[in-house]
């Protein structure tokens, strides 16, 4: 059985008609009244790291639909490939969903003040790799490593992350929905990749090119945030850093291991250190998506 074909089978049979066990979904959450500044629990620091990751999306998802698009029009159509080519229909809907709500998220921080720089950063570099010709595979090799970072956060909001519990409700929402999701097709860009016969060594550098991307950009839009926010310099901004990110349950301690996990050969996105499949982040992400169905629409 192939991996996307192990995901499918673990996935819940009332969630998706879709033989690649992706469900489509639109999120009827209301973002015209937009929230509060600090909508995370009070915190600035939490606050404005979530917002910088919203505005990284719009962009960094339209290129990760790019690039599955791109590489499964040049997968067979065989029946071997038939079930990746279902999962990649479904991812491509999937992110485009994320990118449209979180361009309404972007669009309420913009009138909060905030100055969206990512956007921009993420755009040139994109525009620079077709500007030099690179190839479908590679792009789909960046792909599938942003993939995994976003899992393994994903991970850590479904599983261990409890200052959200204090977070505004639709916010609370919005982040878990995404985080599910996320979870749900953690594996398509990586078996896509495989398929496409690519590589460990190109694989491993442009994970290490996300890694060191991901988190220059993250930190420097997070500054900009809290500089027009005015809570830049305030010691209780980056004590609720701290507390984040090296608390005794904080984020380092649990995404270590995951991010490290992407530099092994026999690597793959459903290996999971949980044997029982309640105790599986994909397991967990089910449960939370059959609990809160009544708050999305399915599509498709």
């Amino acid at each position: 059985m192939t991996p996307l074909a192990t995901s499918a089978a673990v996935s819940d049979a009332t969630t998706s008609a879709s033989p690649s066990g992706l469900t489509v979904r639109k999120l009827e959450l209301d973002l015209s009244q937009g929230f509060e500044r600090h909508w995370h629990g009070g915190d600035a620091f939490l606050s404005q790291y979530h917002n910088a990751l919203s505005m990284s999306f719009p962009v960094g998802e339209q290129s990760f639909i790019d690039a599955v698009r791109d590489c499964a029009k040049l997968l067979p159509r065989t029946p071997e490939h038939a079930l990746l080519h279902e999962a990649a229909a479904q991812f491509i809907g999937q992110e485009a969903t994320h990118r449209h709500i979180h361009g309404l998220y972007n669009a309420h921080l913009e009138k909060q003040g905030l100055v969206n720089r990512w956007q921009h950063w993420a755009t040139a570099r994109i525009e620079f790799a077709h500007s030099r010709n690179v190839s479908p595979r590679h792009m789909l090799a960046v792909t599938a490593a942003y993939e995994h970072l976003t899992a393994v956060l994903a991970d850590f909001m479904l599983r261990h992350d409890t200052t959200l519990d204090k977070a505004e409700p639709k916010m609370q929402m919005l982040w878990r929905w995404h985080a599910a999701e996320e979870t749900e097709h953690r594996a398509v860009a990586y078996d896509l990749y495989n398929a496409m016969q690519g590589n460990y060594a190109w694989r491993v550098r442009w994970y290490i090119y996300a890694l060191l991307v991901f988190s220059f950009d993250s930190g420097r839009q997070t500054v900009l945030n809290l500089w027009h926010d005015g809570t830049l310099f305030k010691p209780g901004t980056w004590w609720g850093a701290l507390k984040y990110f090296w608390g005794r349950n904080g984020a380092i301690w649990h995404v270590t291991g995951p991010l490290l996990a992407y530099f092994r050969r026999d690597f793959h996105p459903d290996q999971e250190a949980y044997t029982a499949p309640e105790q599986q982040t994909r397991g967990i992400a089910q449960r939370w998506l059959k609990d809160n169905e009544k708050s999305f629409r399915v599509v498709r």
